[in-house]
């Protein structure tokens, strides 16, 4: 047997058509908010025009196309025109709300929808004029829920005797949807577009449904500034942790130097008066420098100039090599990141050594990683204690510490040691190179 199609009755089809609305409302805000410049402009409420202009093409030409839909394709569910001309005012003040008047009122004008065009200016106008009346953090308060909290709402109102802006924000799109409803059975659908029921309680359903179309969008919304809010404090206290960070090391170097200092400046007075020299340079340089990030030549520089310091100090005895490759000059490392480690070679390999050492600094590019080895010919570790120059002291913890900081698990800061013979010191980072760009 043939079974006989099954058609939806007209409540069906209502509450369907209402359904859909809300998911392409949703959908829309959902894309809209993934874009970076129409995020920007949700975070801030002070707008130019050039931002108002954006905000209102970027949501009134998608809705022009959906009463378009709705006239060529009989597809109710895609003409948002009263939710999206009081949306846009509600957000981007009354001219943009306007704006988007006009452009879905454009396609009903030419099928013949004279009321179309001053409606929806007017919702537009209507959301505008809200905006400019209530707080701002009310606007993005308001959310699909706020039903829940009515009775919370009403009571708040009538206890302070004073407006309470989520109970206006929900009687505002009420408001227009029921003079729809009225202009529409007035003038009929030819002269306005409105979605008729056959019964009060799907009529109330309809005033629900534009309700929440208002609604969801500022919940989606609110909810991208509260997501980019938290990822510019991450940020900034990723900056803040960094510098922190940077900070330490510069006082662990000074205080190491001014213990030299003091210790030449009766029987070197020279020497002692040399390492002040250059202890100043440097500093004054620390001082000029703010950046979290340097190519190697800088941090290169910066080491010569703490070299400098201790080539004075320990004379001849001490020897640095450098074997850099050439297309490692331009990679980005974090500033101050070199220092320790040769700091480091020059403390625990030969304070205690007899006879000269040196220093070779390495650096070259393998798979994707930048490369760099600070290797000296010291007096080296023990195994069982070759975790002690990581774990105490200011220099290599801090090295350490920062490298996880800034590269999280992509770095790898390894020490490798054998007594008599010497330690190295190992940095692998991802490269990048100084034409890219950094941010903390």
């Amino acid at each position: 047997m043939i079974e006989e199609p099954k058609f939806l009755s007209a409540d069906q089809f209502l509450l369907t058509t209402l359904i859909v609305k809300l998911a392409v409302m949703a959908v829309l805000a959902t894309m809209l908010a993934r874009f970076r410049q129409f995020r920007h402009i949700l975070i801030f409420e002070r707008r130019g025009w050039t931002d108002r202009l954006v905000f209102a093409l970027a949501i009134g030409l998608p809705l022009m196309a959906g009463v378009a839909a709705r006239l060529l394709l009989n597809y109710n569910a895609a003409d948002l025109t009263l939710e999206g001309a009081f949306l846009v005012g509600l957000i981007a003040g009354p001219y943009a709300g306007a704006t988007v008047g006009l452009l879905v009122g454009v396609p009903a004008l030419v099928a013949g929808e004279v009321i179309a065009i001053p409606f929806a200016v007017g919702c537009g106008f209507a959301g505008g004029g809200l905006r400019e009346a209530c707080p701002k953090e009310a606007i993005w308060q308001f959310t699909p829920f706020v039903f829940v909290d009515l009775r919370k709402h009403v009571w708040q109102m009538l206890r302070r005797l004073e407006p309470n802006w989520q109970l206006v924000l929900l009687v505002a799109p009420v408001a227009l949807e029921l003079l729809r409803q009225a202009l529409g059975m007035r003038f009929g659908q030819r002269r306005l577009f409105y979605l008729d029921s056959l019964s009060p309680w799907m009529t109330a359903l309809v005033v629900l449904a534009t309700v929440l179309a208002v609604a969801t969008p500022i919940k989606i919304w609110n909810s991208a500034r509260i997501e980019h809010r938290l990822q510019e404090q991450e940020k900034l206290l990723l900056a803040a942790k960094i510098e922190a960070l940077k900070s330490q090391i510069n006082p662990h170097f000074l205080f190491n130097t001014l213990a030299s200092i003091a210790s030449l400046i009766r029987s070197q007075p020279d020497t002692a008066r040399t390492l002040i020299i250059k202890l100043s340079g440097l500093l004054r340089r620390l001082i000029r420098s703010h950046q979290h990030f340097v190519t190697l030549r800088e941090e290169l520089e910066s080491v010569d100039e703490y070299l400098d310091i201790e080539v004075v100090r320990f004379g001849p005895k001490l020897q640095v090599r450098k074997e850099i490759s050439p297309d490692t000059i331009d990679v980005i490392v974090p500033s101050m990141i070199l220092q320790p480690l040769v700091e480091n070679s020059i403390k625990h390999g030969f304070a205690r050594k007899v006879g000269s050492g040196s220093i070779v600094i390495r650096s070259w590019r393998e798979n994707g990683r930048a490369i760099i080895e600070v290797k000296d010919d010291g007096m080296g570790f023990l195994l069982e204690r070759l975790d002690a120059p990581m774990s105490s002291g200011i220099g290599l913890a801090n090295v350490r510490e920062r490298l996880r900081v800034i590269y999280g698990a992509t770095y790898q800061l390894t020490l490798a040691s054998q007594p008599g013979e010497g330690t190295t010191a190992r940095i692998e980072v991802p490269e990048l190179l100084a034409a890219e760009q950094i941010t903390a």
